[in-house]
This record gives C-alpha cells, sequence and structure tokens, in this order.
C-alpha cells in the first residue's frame, strides 16, 4: 500500500467516524430528548471512546450540526462539477438537495416526536454557534468559480449567504409545520423562491 493509500484510507476512517458519531447523537436526540443526551452515551452508541469523540467534537451540539454541515460541503463539492452551461440557481438548487437525497433523508414527513426534539435545536446557543464556527468557504468558494469572480468579491458572498438562510428558514418552518412536511419540499421551493427574487407574493 503506498503512502497516498494509506492516507487516502486514514481521512476516509476518519470521517466514517465523525458520520458515526453524528448519526449517534442525533438517534439518542430523538430517542431520549435533547436535554438528555450525553457525549459518554454518544461515543458508547458511535463503539468508540469518549477520548475519541473529544477528538472530534467539542460538544453534542457540534456532533448534531455535523451532518447538515457536512451536507453543505458536499453540495459546494456537487456544484463544482454541474454542467458548466447549467444556469447558476438550477445547479446550485441540484447540488443542495442531492447530499439530503444520498443521505435518504426526507423522504417522508417527521412525527411529532422528532418534530417536538427539533423546534428545541434553534433555541440552544451552543448550536449556532456550531454552525457559524463550522461552515466554512465552500459554498462561496464554489460559486465564485462557476461566476468567474473570486470569493472576495461580493456576488459568491451574496450567494452563499442566501443559501445559508434558505437552510435556517427551511429547517424552522419544518420544525412548525401542521401537518408535518418533508424537508427537501421546503427546501426546495425556498431555493426556488431566492432563483426568482424573491416576488412579491401577493401579486
Amino acid at each position: 500500500m503506498t503512502d497516498e493509500q494509506s492516507l487516502g484510507l486514514r481521512e476516509r476512517k476518519k470521517l466514517d467516524t465523525r458520520r458515526a458519531l453524528s448519526d449517534a447523537a442525533l438517534e439518542l436526540m430523538f430517542e431520549r430528548g435533547l436535554e438528555n443526551v450525553v457525549r459518554e452515551d454518544i461515543a458508547a452508541r458511535a463503539g468508540v471512546s469518549v477520548r475519541t469523540f473529544n477528538n472530534y467534537f467539542s460538544s453534542k451540539f457540534e456532533a448534531l450540526a455535523y451532518r447538515q454541515i457536512e451536507r453543505v460541503r458536499r453540495a459546494a463539492e456537487i456544484l463544482r462539477d454541474r454542467p458548466a452551461d447549467e444556469p447558476l440557481w438550477t445547479a446550485i438548487i441540484e447540488s443542495v438537495i442531492a447530499p439530503f437525497e444520498a443521505d435518504g433523508v426526507g423522504w417522508g414527513p417527521p412525527t411529532p416526536a422528532i418534530l417536538a426534539e427539533i423546534r428545541k435545536l434553534p433555541a440552544a446557543p451552543e448550536m449556532h454557534t456550531a454552525f457559524v464556527h463550522a461552515v466554512g468557504d465552500e459554498l462561496v468558494a464554489a460559486v465564485a468559480v462557476r461566476t468567474g469572480t473570486t470569493p472576495a468579491d461580493l456576488y459568491p458572498k451574496l450567494v452563499a449567504a442566501a443559501v445559508n438562510a434558505a437552510f435556517v428558514t427551511t429547517f424552522d418552518v419544518y420544525a412548525h409545520t401542521d401537518p408535518p412536511q418533508v424537508v427537501t419540499t421546503i427546501l426546495r421551493r425556498a431555493l426556488t423562491e431566492l432563483a426568482r427574487g424573491l416576488p412579491d407574493p401577493s401579486v
């Protein structure tokens, strides 16, 4: 095995561990309630030590946020590979939705119990901090490449900020909609409205 192959395997193992810890945190939140989730139980559910958990995340909120943060990063990678002649917002919408579909998220409406736990997350300052701290500039860079701008320019920053706002708004609507809706349906609608320039809905 070459050094490059060995490095690739190590990185894959790290990624798998992060995903396992994040999935364990989400499972426990839905089973026991957010307030009853502790890092020791997350580590045990994922089959690793608490020390390993601490090597990857500083809190349960970072673990809970990771899967969504990862989807944003994957969306940026997908956006880079979309056809060059595809309209920008079409490419963005399909790129953002793709990681949800790949993960099997959004195939059905959530149960009331799941929504009750999801509604707790925005109220936790630690959750907001986890998102702000961890979401990098990948989407800005991907939009810049696609539009012939630079990551320092206003346009790609505005587009990325709008997409991030769509995520936040989608999950707020998702958590409070009655009857429950599929998250990808709401997200696609939010991004489509942005693509249309947010026309006045009363007109």
